[in-house]
């Protein structure tokens, strides 16, 4: 596989193509892999990525934003990384308030609350990374959001951190609430509290508490990352683009038929809902 720095470019490797296309296949259908067959598989973060860049042509999508995997410690652990992974958010996948969604082939079946950020003007690449004022500054609106990850691999646990940035870092379904009040601003978002729950037929069936420092500290250092790792890759955030900084919360489970909101306070609040049968993926 090629580790040329303009990752773009890498996509268009036939490698990469052909791993890219076989796991949008087995995004679409549902189904899952036991690992990438060897030839086709990244040994490297960068290698991951070239092959993540394939998806948006492999399934005909466009790039809406980006996701961030593994933004607290115990998440890292949980699947052996060493740090955060970078994914992209693509069209027929984002989703606005009280969507209702299929879990059908879904092997995670969790929601995680997260902080998502709106930009308005371009970051595109450059030598310097960027700084926090500038990423602030480009950015036009912070919403509340559920995510609902899912991995194209039976036991991604164990798959590593190259499978599993190819595999779009576990990106599957996003849920964008309404933009916050502009105040969110001044806010001092590390202390910035979320109650999540999960209610099915019977009532309330699982409530949880997350804060955002859970998201490396602060949401918007998780942003800061993201933006740098882009960077680093030779790739531009673009003005309309969203990016979910991880879960502020211990990921809640999830079943057919539950419903699932989020309220973050002044923030505002967030809500999807799961078809009662598998239905279609």
């Amino acid at each position: 596989m090629k580790t040329a720095p303009c990752i773009e470019a890498a996509a268009e490797d036939a490698v990469e193509r052909a791993a890219a296309r076989l796991l949008w296949g087995h995004w679409q259908a549902g189904t899952k892999l036991d690992g990438l067959p060897a030839a086709l598989r990244p040994r490297t973060r960068l290698e991951g990525y070239a092959v993540q860049a394939g998806l948006p042509a492999a399934g005909g999508r466009e790039v809406l934003g980006w996701k961030i995997a593994a933004t607290s410690a115990a998440g890292q652990a949980h699947i052996g990384v060493t740090g955060p992974l970078a994914g992209r958010l693509l069209s027929g996948q984002v989703h606005g308030e009280g969507a209702t969604l299929s879990l059908a082939g879904n092997g995670m079946c969790v929601v995680e609350p997260e902080f998502a950020f709106r930009f308005g003007a371009a970051l595109p690449p450059r030598a310097a990374p960027y700084e926090m004022r500038e990423v602030l500054a480009a950015v036009a609106t912070l919403h509340p959001a559920l995510e609902v990850p899912d991995s194209r691999f039976a036991d991604f646990v164990h798959a590593g951190e190259a499978q599993l940035i190819a595999d779009d870092a576990c990106a599957h379904r996003l849920v964008l609430g309404a933009a916050a009040p502009e105040p969110w601003r001044s806010l001092d978002l590390r202390r910035h509290t979320v109650q999540a729950q999960v209610h099915d037929a019977e009532g309330c069936r699982l409530a949880r508490e997350g804060v955002a420092s859970n998201v490396l500290g602060d949401p918007r250092v998780a942003l800061l990352w993201l933006v740098n790792e882009l960077n680093g890759l030779g790739i531009a955030i673009v003005p309309g683009q969203s990016v979910s900084t991880g879960t502020c919360a211990a990921p809640l489970a999830v079943q057919p038929g539950d419903a699932v909101t989020a309220d973050y306070g002044a923030l505002g609040r967030v809500s999807l809902r799961f078809l009662e049968a598998a239905g279609q993926h």
